[in-house]
Order: structure tokens, then C-alpha cells, then sequence
């Protein structure tokens, strides 16, 4: 007796594609820039002697890798919004397993 199994996919478009490697991206972009942003103030802490030019760099290096963080969190929820919404149609495929 053959039984028939349906799977549903979604394809994506021309556009969803583009969006989706465009979240992919942005989010491997913005992950190389929070590492450095952090690399080179953690180098410039090392390399002062003074305690307040310490001091400055730590919070500086604060401000700006929350800053990113923050810039980061906005732009995923957006793009990934679009993403979401660019999912494509439902496509059905049907298998006949004897």
C-alpha cells in the first residue's frame, strides 16, 4: 500500500535571497567591529602608564562597544524583520513511498 508524504517548504525570491545575505552580512560585519572596537582600546589601555589616561580609555572603550552593541541589536531586529517578512510562498511537495 503506497502512502503519500507531503512537505511544505517556503521558497525564497530574487529579493527575500538578497535580504537574507544581507542579515548574514551585517551581522558578521558588525561581530568583526564590536571584536576590534574592543582589541584596540584593550591595546591602548596596555600601552599608557598614566592612571587616568587609563581610566579614560576603559570608559571610552565602554561607550563605544555599547554603543555598537546597541546599533547591532536595532539593525537585527529590523533586518530580520524584512527577512521574516520575505520568506516566500509556501510550496507543497508531494512523494509517493511504496
Amino acid at each position: 500500500m503506497a502512502t503519500v508524504v507531503r512537505t511544505e517548504k517556503r521558497k525564497r525570491g530574487i529579493f527575500g535571497t538578497l535580504v537574507w545575505w544581507m542579515f548574514l552580512a551585517f551581522n558578521g560585519f558588525m561581530g568583526l567591529w564590536i571584536f576590534y572596537v574592543i582589541k584596540f582600546a584593550s591595546e591602548k589601555f596596555d600601552h599608557t602608564a598614566d592612571a587616568a589616561t587609563q581610566a579614560g580609555t576603559a570608559i571610552g572603550g565602554t561607550v563605544a562597544a555599547g554603543m555598537l552593541l546597541s546599533l547591532w541589536l536595532m539593525g537585527s531586529v529590523i533586518l530580520g524583520l524584512i527577512v521574516a517578512l520575505t520568506r516566500g510562498k509556501t510550496v507543497t511537495v508531494e512523494r509517493v513511498v511504496e
